[in-house]
């Protein structure tokens, strides 16, 4: 069974309301999607979407009725930290997160649209090196992109990581790769809807870490 069609994300009704409960249950399931990566140098990005998930569930759990939407949680926090918002609190961490689940929705796509180094077939560095300059790569300073050049060349070969994706069996790459596809529908609705909301509560920062 693949990793990602065990934690699927459930559809979504509207914007206004991504279920609190529900998104913590499903991204909760993503972080070792970074061990089948293969390598210590990813244990960054793992640990930070950890800990923002960490942030998020601790405010959730302080009252889930008051909280019950990530809407809500935006909205109540906005009024509570007044002009520290939106750097401050759960607002802060989704904004963190919902970057490092583009980083793995852009690299998961590339890879279902058969994007690859025609020279290195077997390589996906094609496919991180995508997903890196379009979700993270502007919000981090010299130093974590050094890092993350670095994690590049220890990237696992396509056939490695569809494996571990597929947890160790062997299964045919297009049968992984159609798993691949079912997973990004709802999980790309999910972040396409999050960072909606975030435009339109003008919520969005772009420093660099």
């Amino acid at each position: 069974m693949s990793l990602l069609l065990e934690n699927q994300f459930p559809q979504l009704p509207s914007i206004k309301e991504i279920s609190t409960k529900s998104f913590l249950e499903s991204v909760s399931h993503l972080p070792p999607f970074f061990d089948c990566l293969g390598s210590r140098v990813f244990a960054p990005i793992k640990a930070d979407i950890t800990g923002n998930i960490t942030k998020i569930r601790a405010v959730y759990e302080s009252d889930p009725v008051k909280y019950e939407t990530l809407q809500k949680i935006l909205e109540v926090e906005k009024g509570t930290y007044g002009s520290e918002w939106p750097k401050a609190g759960a607002t802060l961490a989704l904004m963190w997160l919902k970057r490092g689940l583009r980083f793995i929705q852009i690299m998961l796509q590339s890879l279902a649209d058969g994007e690859r180094d025609e020279n290195n077939p077997n390589h996906i560095r094609v496919n991180i090196t995508k997903a890196y300059e379009g979700a993270l790569k502007r919000y981090h300073g010299w130093i974590v992109q050094k890092i993350f050049k670095a994690a590049l060349l220890a990237a696992p070969y396509r056939s490695d990581f569809l494996k571990a994706l597929s947890k160790g069996e062997t299964v045919a790459e297009e049968e992984c790769l159609d798993n691949i596809r079912q997973f990004l529908v709802n999980f790309t609705t999910t972040i396409d809807a999050i960072y909606e909301m975030y435009m339109l509560m003008n919520a969005e920062l772009d420093y660099t870490v």
